[in-house]
């Protein structure tokens, strides 16, 4: 089916154990991602967006697991799979970039070297291959195929990031993952980065699952928001709308604390307070502590409510919510 979602995650709880108990850092996640679609994901840091990133990947490791949950792409469970069988995946189906890609490169392979040890996994021998497709990507993302031969210190930051994307297209694959790939590089190099990835997602076709903490990126360039609190989706909808019509206090607080470039002049205002302790979390709302519009409803947990513009997770929007708030 064409329109079938490439990626569906329902319910993916994962968990830190510690040796003051468990700590709940994704808590029920659930999401869907069309072919060709761009997801970004938002919040502050320890909200949950990286892990819940790694166990959409199942690149999870002690002391985190999954605990419940499921993760299936194109119509397989990724969740219980051996590292074998996630091998055939990874790559060919679902490639990830990761953050920094200063650490995530091998410092002491050129490019090319890196390039064919990718291909060569998966079972790609010919040399000739490996070549000509390691030489197409770079030129893909616009780096000159001199620098196969190239060590990763000699390059920039964005060059890196950008052979980090090179390297996830060899076989390219229907789902990246990037885990805030412009953390590290200036407003200039984003912001190219960002321009570049578009363009290749445009020619290509694939989804793109893109963690971040900053804003501005994902309100130029996802096509569905969302926004994480204490391990949970608080908020998911079209980006646009989400940005014009905020349906939970969380979001309408990032909004707040975001400068604009145009309009009229604002001060920024900051969220009070901080985020719960995982491992012992409020009963209702995770918010509630922090939240401007709390009242009674609030100390019970809420599900995703439609606002019209969105889904958000506040009793706002419940249908008894008017009454409550008289």
């Amino acid at each position: 089916m064409p329109d079938a979602p490439v990626l569906e995650v329902r319910g993916l709880t994962v968990e830190y154990d510690t040796a003051a108990g468990s700590a709940r850092a994704v808590d029920g996640f659930d999401l869907d991602i069309l072919p060709g679609e761009f997801v970004g994901v938002v919040g502050e840091s320890g909200c949950g967006k990286s892990t819940m990133l790694f166990g959409v990947a199942q690149l999870l490791s002690p002391p985190a697991r999954v605990s419940g949950g499921s993760v299936r792409f194109r119509g397989q469970e990724l969740v219980g799979m051996s590292e074998r069988e996630l091998a055939s995946i990874r790559w060919r189906g679902i490639s990830v970039v990761m953050q920094s890609a200063m650490n995530a490169l091998n410092p002491v392979k050129q490019l090319g070297a890196q390039f064919e040890d990718v291909m060569q996994v998966h079972g790609e021998r010919s040399r000739e291959v490996v070549r000509q497709r390691s030489e197409e990507v770079l030129r893909l993302v616009g780096i000159d195929t001199v620098h196969l031969k190239s060590y990763p210190h000699q390059l920039s930051g964005g060059m890196r990031q950008r052979a980090m994307i090179a390297m996830a297209l060899l076989f390219t694959p229907d789902l990246v993952i990037m885990d805030e790939p412009t953390s590290a590089l200036d407003v200039v190099a984003q912001r190219s980065l960002m321009m570049q990835i578009k363009e290749l997602q445009r020619q290509l076709g694939f989804a793109v699952l893109f963690v971040t903490h900053d804003m501005s990126l994902v309100s130029h360039f996802s096509d569905r928001l969302v926004v994480m609190y204490a391990a949970k989706a608080v908020e998911i909808g079209r980006t646009r709308q989400v940005f014009e019509a905020p349906g939970h206090p969380y979001t309408q607080g990032l909004m707040d604390a975001f400068p604009s470039l145009r309009g009229e002049r604002v001060t920024l205002t900051g969220i009070p307070g901080s985020p719960p302790n995982l491992l012992d979390p409020p009963t209702g709302c995770r918010f509630a502590p922090r939240c401007p519009k709390r009242f009674e409803m609030c100390d019970i947990p809420p599900r995703l409510y439609e606002t019209g513009a969105s889904l958000a997770a506040c009793h706002l929007h419940a249908p008894a919510a008017e009454e409550a708030v008289r």
